[in-house]
């Protein structure tokens, strides 16, 4: 009997699994590209089972835009797939079964020029691909978004929280310097070689999205303590995509009737072959007329031209071989450069420019997720200023006069090789990606630069002070840079991302090798996919600047001093040295944290930290002064301080509409407020204090709004922040008291547009119309700084409402 029941136990066991058949687990995977067959790394995927309130499965694309989902039971889920700067693929119904073939999705950019008068814009969503603190704007937004000078791209970044535009068009990131910000043209550095600025043109239909990283960077960004600022331009697509805008000029009423700016635009992409290669190219000419509302009737303006072209192209030679080329061409010519209410015609500059930026880079796709890219890039620079004659500027109490002091010609060129590589992913307590790569870059400045002088007079018209120049301004310079990076980003599981990385810097002037550690840490807590807590560290070092080691090499300042009772001290020599070998590299410390989520109905909230200390900072430093000479020694003295809070309300609505909200609360300090060089030898006892951009409270809104009525839009910028900080001066030339101890007025912008989209003659159009500075507000942007003046204090300049009118010719339908 025993052995007929152990026999009839495995046969009721099956009898039991028969009845409870088990469901075989299978795997969906596939990729995600570009319209030209680019893999998108990094795009999040949402798998969302059947079942009501089931929690949703994630995943990301690695580095050759693939992804997996293993262990799935067959059946119908619904699928989401986001990444930034892309529309996404929304809620799409998958049948997901055994032996299915892999799945490729293609994410169309965002852009504001589509195929249709309507289309689902992206909600935005949670970006899980990296730690640090970043934000974007895309094409849409820079094109619909009403900020003056909507020409160029410069003005268009101001939208972006955390970026400020000085008076003098200086762009600020987190309260930096614009030369202590890398800037990024599809992934080579575009920034000026001798300066470290942005100096470069764009033409904003030619820019796909923007994105500003801040706080613990990633290693591949090096030389920018205060951030990275990415530029991608568009690549084309199978379909031809062509349109023009602002091609009438318009008429505005300045002091009297005048052509106001006029920018046309033109743009054309499309491909070379179809399914092989593609081109895009953007072509503007921006002429700009500027009237001074407090100068008199015919000596109140000047005018400008601007041109550029960025040709883009992409060439997939194989499906996992991908050439990428790009050129970008700018000229500028302004007369009369620097006319203000302070500044009559006599005292401007005559400046020329020009720049060719030529980029190059192959992407070889390899198995077990792994990539090597080769690239390259040629910048060159020419400028030229031009006085309006050969007298000495004079700075009077009430304003300068006679002709400007500098004729120059300056030339300066960079060449820049990268190679960086993904290593074939592996596993280890989670995922592992790590990306390696090499920076070696050559940078070169020559100029030519004669100066005259200036003199000062106090407010009974007697010169104070005589500055002249002696020595050779004519000379060359150049300098051999070398970086190498890697960084692993450890995906611990879908929602916990940790970035470890380390870089190290080499310059031939500085004759040093400089580490700098990243760590960051990104987190999405279970069954809380909508929201992120990030944060991280990260020590940057920046560019080691060619303008402050050539400085010994320029001309010097011979300076006389006059009394009232006739008597004179000098001339006294103002020299600049570089004497310490031991020299090191500007160093910050960055600390981010925060917190993003995405509440029901596609808006998003974000509160910020942030935290930079720069210490070893360049700064000439007065080392010897007597009767006879002032000697300043170039050394690592200064030390440079940013905190700031933000907070920003975003919301995404259908058919490619949003709104913004955000405040920030920040300061900006320097022991090193005033740069003391042989242009500006300016006496200053207490250089500690604000910044100049520096702007405490800045609330900022925008919008691109729908209306009642079909086809029609508003859009709207409101910006206000505190003033800009400024100092008071002698007439001698030096500061009085504290530096930045005083400030404008608070600044207040309101711009309001009315948009209408239609379709004529077979083709989609665009008008819009509309006010800037709707509220007529004065935001005077120069201030009369000398002690004794009868007009002491008073303030000069600012635009006052304007009317704008834009038409833009979409394509054909």
């Amino acid at each position: 009997m025993l052995p007929a029941r152990s026999h009839l136990v495995p046969v009721a066991a099956l009898a039991v699994l028969s009845a409870f058949e088990i469901p075989a687990q299978v795997r969906f995977e596939g990729s995600v590209s570009t319209p030209t067959r680019a893999p998108l790394k990094d795009a999040r995927l949402l798998l969302r089972p059947p079942a009501e309130g089931a929690v949703p499965r994630q995943q990301f694309t690695n580095v050759q835009g693939e992804f997996a989902f293993d262990d799935l039971t067959p059946g119908n889920y619904t699928l989401t797939i986001e990444l930034a700067g892309y529309f996404p693929v929304r809620q799409e119904l998958i049948r997901v079964e055994a032996d299915m073939q892999a799945a490729a999705f293609v994410l169309e950019p965002l852009r504001d020029v589509v195929t249709s008068m309507s289309v689902e814009s992206t909600p935005l969503s949670v970006d899980m691909d990296t730690s640090t603190a970043r934000r974007s704007v895309s094409n849409a937004e820079i094109v619909n978004i009403p900020y003056p000078n909507s020409n160029d791209f410069r003005s268009a970044l101001r939208i972006v929280p955390g970026i400020i535009r000085d008076a003098r068009g200086g762009l600020h990131i987190n309260g930096a310097a614009e030369e202590q910000v890398l800037f990024l043209l599809n992934g080579f550095n575009v920034t000026d070689p001798l300066t470290n600025r942005f100096e470069s043109r764009l033409s904003v239909e030619s820019v796909q999205s923007v994105e500003v990283s801040s706080g613990n960077l990633p290693a591949e960004y090096g030389k920018g303590s205060a951030g990275a600022l990415a530029i991608r331009s568009h690549s084309g697509a199978d379909a031809i995509r062509y349109g023009a805008t602002n091609f009438i000029p318009g008429v505005e009423n300045r002091k009297g009737l005048i052509i106001g700016d006029w920018t046309p635009r033109i743009n054309l992409s499309g491909p070379i072959k179809k399914g092989r290669a593609w081109f895009a190219n953007s072509s503007d000419i921006i002429y700009t007329q500027t009237v001074i509302r407090d100068l008199p009737k015919g000596e109140d303006r000047n005018s400008g031209w601007r041109m550029s072209n960025l040709l883009s192209t992409q060439v997939n030679l194989s499906p996992s071989h991908i050439l990428h080329t790009g050129f970008l061409w700018n000229r500028w010519q302004a007369a009369r450069t620097g006319l203000s209410a302070l500044d009559p015609l006599e005292t401007t500059i005559d400046r020329r420019s020009r720049q060719y930026f030529f980029n190059i880079k192959d992407q070889i796709y390899l198995g077990r997720e792994a990539l090597i890219e080769f690239g390259y890039a040629a910048n060159r620079t020419y400028g030229r200023e031009i006085p309006q004659g050969e007298e000495l500027l004079r700075y009077t109490t009430d304003g300068r006069r006679g002709n400007y002091f500098i004729d120059g010609i300056r030339k300066a060129s960079r060449d820049q090789f990268v190679a960086n590589g993904f290593l074939p992913a592996f596993e280890w307590l989670g995922s592992h990606q790590i990306k390696t790569g090499i920076d070696l870059d050559r940078v070169s400045y020559w100029q030519n630069v004669r100066r005259t002088g200036f003199e000062n007079f106090d407010e009974y018209n007697r010169r104070t002070v005589l500055t002249e120049y002696g020595g050779n301004g004519r000379f060359r310079r150049g300098n051999y840079e070398a970086a190498w990076f890697a960084q692993d980003s450890w995906r611990v599981r879908p929602g916990l991302l940790l970035e470890l990385g380390a870089r190290a810097d080499w310059d031939n002037l500085l004759h040093r090798w400089d580490a700098s550690p990243r760590a960051g840490l990104a987190w999405t807590p279970l069954g809380w996919e909508n929201t992120k807590i990030y944060g991280g560290y990260a020590r940057v070092y920046d560019a080691t600047s060619l303008r402050m080691f050539t400085r010994p090499l320029d001309q010097y300042a011979l300076t006389t001093y006059f009394g009232p009772d006739g008597q004179f001290r000098g001339p006294i020599a103002t020299q600049f040295l570089i004497t310490d070998p031991s020299l090191e590299r500007p160093r910050f410390t960055n600390a981010t944290a925060g917190v993003e989520h995405h509440f029901p109905g596609s808006v998003s909230f974000r509160v910020e930290l942030q935290r930079r200390r720069g210490s070893r900072g360049f700064a000439y430093m007065p080392y010897f002064v007597d009767e006879v000479e002032a000697m300043y020694h170039l050394t690592n003295e200064r030390t440079d301080a940013y905190d700031a809070w933000s907070a920003t309300i975003r919301h995404t609505i259908k058919r490619q509409y949003e709104w913004m909200v955000s405040y920030t609360r920040s300061r900006a300090l320097s022991n090193n407020v005033v740069d003391v060089n042989v242009d500006q030898p300016i006496g200053v006892l207490n250089n500690y204090g604000r910044m100049p951009w520096d702007a405490p409270h800045r609330l900022m809104s925008w919008g691109y709004l729908p209306t009642p009525f079909k086809n029609w839009s508003v859009a709207y910028l409101v910006d206000s922040r505190s003033g800009f900080p400024y100092s008071a001066q002698t007439q001698f030339g030096a500061v009085v008291g504290q530096v930045s101890a005083y400030r404008f007025p608070r600044f207040f912008e309101a711009n309001l547009h009315v948009e209408r989209k239609f379709e004529f003659r077979g083709h989609r159009w665009a008008f819009r119309a509309g006010f800037n500075n709707i509220t007529d507000r004065v935001n005077p942007d120069t201030v009369n700084t000398i002690v004794g003046s009868t007009r002491y204090q008073r303030f000069y300049g600012g635009v006052g409402r304007s009317t704008n009118f834009r038409i833009r010719w979409l394509g054909r339908i």
